[in-house]
Formats: structure tokens, sequence, C-alpha cells
């Protein structure tokens, strides 16, 4: 058994969509679990609904969603997929959902309106592959991961809940492989006891994938994507970034953490507890190798560069000039962790901490809110973090020529440095 996830990039055209049955048909004896993304940039013209709503503008809100329900049924026409009564009712259900709450107030926190709407970008694409995977004779059956990931109400940062999720895919997925060998459901979206979409954080359909290989104890996940595997740097911001054959599961979780976009941080955990392969592979051209990414240590690494832009870096200085100590330092941790703010990198002294993090400016205010308590807070804006794993001194000298440096910190393996 195998798991399969597309992104976004794999089904954002008409032309890619159509590149997905030779894909599986290379696979026609295998029992395949599919996790697919919303289409291309959906979600981000979601969020835009989202932010419309929120803060009042009900027609903008309206219209907004009116441009990508349009949208959708277009490549569902473009690929005459619509025909099916079945398939037609589920996509008018799904924007009946969204629609009926757009019409109303908001009266709850925006991460609930967030996750209520911008679910509906995976279970619209969803619809429409499946559905056209059907017609061009692949067999498949559609499944609402909402009936199968169970969550907490932590919106936008749901939690999976491992007992109730291993019980629902044992009842309702497993019985399925029985009458077909393709599953297709979606990533980044679970759903709470009292049925409230959920969703797993951005770019969290990895994460889905990896959730699902877990419970079905797959022979391995493959991601596809439409570069040639995992690359040493953003071939966009870097053109010499160079393709990796081989990684070990420690290295990718060292990448995710510090902000590489390659794999969701939260993915490997679930496929290094049953050791799973995971491939990274080109869908525009599957006949090339990928990157593999299994639970051994790979050595020789090239250098490995990280670059992560609009970052703060938050001053905190005690407020009497006393040691800032464990006791200052562990309030500044439960602040972080109890408004789910990522630490990128921290630095410490006497009587100052300091906290790099991204520029998320509602985390950011509360943060320096709650911690203008017990510290001074100064706030330095417009800043970046290079992190290189596997460093070179020229190259770390390279890239940060002519750059205004305001922190460093080395490791044996890895420098970071934020600079203007």
């Amino acid at each position: 058994m195998k798991v399969f996830k597309f992104g976004g990039a794999s089904v954002d055209s008409i032309s890619r969509i159509r590149n997905l049955p030779a894909i599986l048909r290379n696979y026609d004896s295998e029992k395949i679990l599919i996790v697919i993304s919303a289409m291309g940039k959906t979600t981000n013209a979601l969020e835009k609904v989202v932010e419309a709503f929120y803060t009042g503008d009900i027609a903008k809100a309206v219209e907004l969603f009116n441009q990508i329900r349009l949208n959708h049924l277009q490549i569902a026409e473009s690929l005459s997929a619509g025909e099916n009564n079945i398939f037609r009712q589920r996509m008018a259900d799904f924007f009946t959902e969204v629609e009926w709450l757009l019409h109303d107030k908001p009266v709850r926190p925006y991460n609930y309106y967030y996750d209520q709407i911008v679910c509906v970008g995976e279970l619209l694409s969803t619809s429409i592959v499946s559905n056209f995977l059907y017609k061009e004779g692949i067999l498949n059956h559609w499944v609402d991961v909402r009936d199968i990931f169970a969550t907490d109400d932590q919106f936008r940062a749901a939690n999976i809940d491992w007992g109730k999720t291993s019980v629902r895919f044992s009842e309702l997925i497993l019985p399925l492989f029985n009458k077909t060998n393709i599953i297709l459901t979606q990533g980044f979206i679970g759903s709470t006891d009292a049925n409230e979409s959920t969703t797993l954080g951005r770019e969290g359909s990895d994460y889905s994938a990896a959730i699902f290989a877990n419970l079905m104890e797959a022979d391995f996940l493959t991601i596809w994507k439409d570069v040639e595997g995992v690359m040493n740097a953003d071939p966009k911001a870097f053109p010499n970034a160079r393709y990796i054959r081989e990684l070990g599961y420690d290295e990718v979780i060292e990448m995710a953490f510090y902000g590489a976009q390659v794999i969701h941080p939260k993915t490997i955990k679930p496929l290094q507890n049953k050791n799973i392969p995971l491939h990274v592979k080109c869908f525009l051209d599957p006949k090339l190798p990928g990157t593999l990414i299994h639970s051994k240590h790979i050595s020789n690494l090239p250098p490995i560069i990280v670059l992560k832009q609009n970052q703060v870096l938050i001053h905190l200085r005690s407020k009497d000039f006393s040691f800032v100590g464990e006791e200052g330092t562990a309030k500044l941790y439960k602040i972080l962790a109890s408004h789910h703010i990522l630490a990128n990198l921290i630095q410490s002294g006497a009587v100052i901490l300091q906290v790099c993090a991204d520029n998320i400016p509602e985390k950011i205010e509360i943060l320096a809110i709650e911690a203008s308590e017990i510290f001074d807070v100064e706030i330095e804006n417009g800043l970046t973090i290079l992190t290189i794993r596997h460093y070179q001194k020229e190259l770390l000298e390279n890239l940060i020529q002519g750059r205004k440096i305001v922190l460093q910190q080395w490791s044996a393996e890895t420098v970071q440095t934020l600079m203007y």
C-alpha cells in the first residue's frame, strides 16, 4: 500500500490535472491513498474572502468567493468532469456551506472562520480531480477527510487526536480498499467533535499524507512536486541550487525547522515512527529518480541554504538591570508557547533577551504587550535570517557581503545570520 500526495502546483492548471492519469496508470495494480491540496493559489484567494468577511465587507467577501466558485466550475467543465449528478450536488453543497456562513456576522474569533472557509479549497479540488479520474477510467473513491481526521479545536493549528483518527481510519478507510484500489482525499483539514472544520497549519497536506502513511503502515509516501527533487536551496532565489539525491530524516527535520519550504515540519515524525521512506518526485517527469528520504544518516552533504525574509527581532531588557536568569527566560517561553509563536533564533545576555520570529503582526503585538509586564520591549522590523547547514566560510562571506549584520549564531554544523 502506498500514499501519494499531490500539491497545489500539481493541479494548478487543466494541463497538469490531465497529467495525473498517466502517472497513476504506472501503478495499476497498487492500492494507493491519494492526498490532494487546493488548486494553485486557491488558499490565498480564500484567505482574502475570510479577511473581507471578518472586517465586515460582506459584499466583497461574497464577490471574491463567487470568483473562486466560477473558476472551479470552469475547470470542471473544461475537463468534462461536471456531467455527474453526484459530483454537481457535492460541489453545490460545498459552495452553500461557505455562502451560508458569509451572510452571517462574525461572532467568533478570526481563526474559527478561517478554517470554516479556507478548508473548502481542498474539498473542491479533490472533487474535481476524483470525478475527472473516474471519467478517464481510473476508478477511485472520494472521501471527506473531516470524517477521518479528528482534531482539537485549536483552529489554524489543530492537533490530531490519534486514537479517534486511528479508529475511524480502520472503520471507514480500510474496508474501501476491498472495493477500489484508489482512495482520494484532502490534506490540511480535519474536524472537531462538534463537526467544525479545522486546519493543521499552512502547507499541512504533507503532514496529512504522513498521517495516512503511518496509519496504513504504507510501503512508502511519495510527494509529487514540480521540481526534480529536494534542492540545497530555493532555486528561485539561488539559480545555482543543487539537487540532492538522498537525505536522512534527521537532515530533513533540521531543514524544515530552519524554514526550508521542502517538507512540512511535522511530516517526518509519523514516517520515522514506522520507518516509512519518503520519495520526493517530479510530476512533470516521473522517470526522474527524485529524492529518497529515510532513516539512514547521509554524510558529505552540500551546504544547505535557507533564507527567511520578513523577520522581526524583539529586544527584551530587564527593567531594573537585574539578571534575566531562569525566571525571565521561563516567562518568555511561556508567552511564546501560549500564542504558538516559533522563535527562529534566541540570544540571551545578562540583562537582555533577543527573540527573532516571523513578523505576524497580530502575534508580535500580543507578545510585546504581555512581555512588557516583565521587560522593557523594543521591536526591530525588516530583517532577514540566513541559515546555512554544512556551511563553508567562503560561501557565508559571499552571501552576507554588503549586508548589515544584527546577530550571528554558530554551531559545528550550522550558522545563522540575522541581517538587513
